[in-house]
């Protein structure tokens, strides 16, 4: 089993689709930050996603948001996107962060306490 680290970067996308603006992955990423979930979000350019869903094979343009926060916040974090998204299964994807600066890993920290 792998070792749990403390801080993590979760990967989520959200839908371009009559939103070429990003305002929808740019409120949520503002609410994650607001409600302390994560210390930092960033808001990637438009991409183009090719993915099986339902036996069949799809496309969509979205946004990935790059997600730092730390895994005691998770749950919540969690709780949240599931909330705030309308995909039917959103993708959530848990990267630990094995190392970082000092500075930038207590900052981290810091603005996600609750």
């Amino acid at each position: 089993m792998a070792q749990e680290t403390e801080f993590i970067i979760v990967l989520t996308t959200f839908p371009v689709a009559g939103d070429e603006s990003g305002a929808e992955a740019e409120r949520i990423a503002k609410t994650l930050v607001d409600e302390r979930l994560a210390a930092c979000v960033n808001v990637l350019a438009p991409m183009r996603s090719i993915y099986s869903w339902q036996g069949k094979i799809e496309s969509a343009n979205e946004r990935q948001l790059v997600v730092k926060t730390t895994r005691d916040r998770f749950i919540e974090l969690e709780s949240r996107i599931l909330e705030l998204h309308h995909y039917d299964t959103p993708e959530l994807l848990v990267i630990d962060v094995t190392d970082g600066s000092r500075g930038y890993l207590q900052w981290l920290k810091e603005n996600t306490m609750k």
